[in-house]
């Protein structure tokens, strides 16, 4: 089994509804995003899955993110824009970005400073 990781960032703004405390002002972070895929074989160039085509599915789906008020953009104008709800929603995006290739997502990373981040996979 081959595991194949690509990382990228965006920068933005969010405030958590509800949470007690200063996360709950306006405040930005520049998002940490990391991809973990798996594949069991290799194709006949000895590639697992092309990095290119990962990162360009990971920005096209990050470019939205970026330089924005996050709870102004779905679906965060709806749910909290937790790292945590970050993380599925980047997930279920790639998710069927992916569906075609012969890969399986395995998680999706979010860190939103250096010491502070979460792993959504599903299971």
């Amino acid at each position: 089994m081959y595991k194949i990781c690509v990382e990228d960032h965006f920068d933005a703004a969010h405030a958590l509804r509800g949470y007690k405390g200063k996360c709950e002002t306006l405040h930005g972070h520049r998002f940490r995003v990391v991809v973990k895929i798996t594949a069991s074989k290799l194709d006949d160039i000895g590639l697992a899955y092309d990095f290119t085509e990962l990162k360009a599915r990971l920005k096209s789906i990050l470019e939205r993110f970026d330089h924005t008020t996050l709870n102004d953009i779905p679906p965060f104008d709806r749910i909290n824009p937790s790292s945590e709800n970050i993380a599925s929603t980047i997930y279920n995006k790639l998710k069927t970005a992916l569906k075609e290739a012969p890969v399986e997502l395995a998680a999706v990373e979010v860190w939103e400073s250096p010491n502070s981040g979460v792993e959504y996979r599903e299971g």
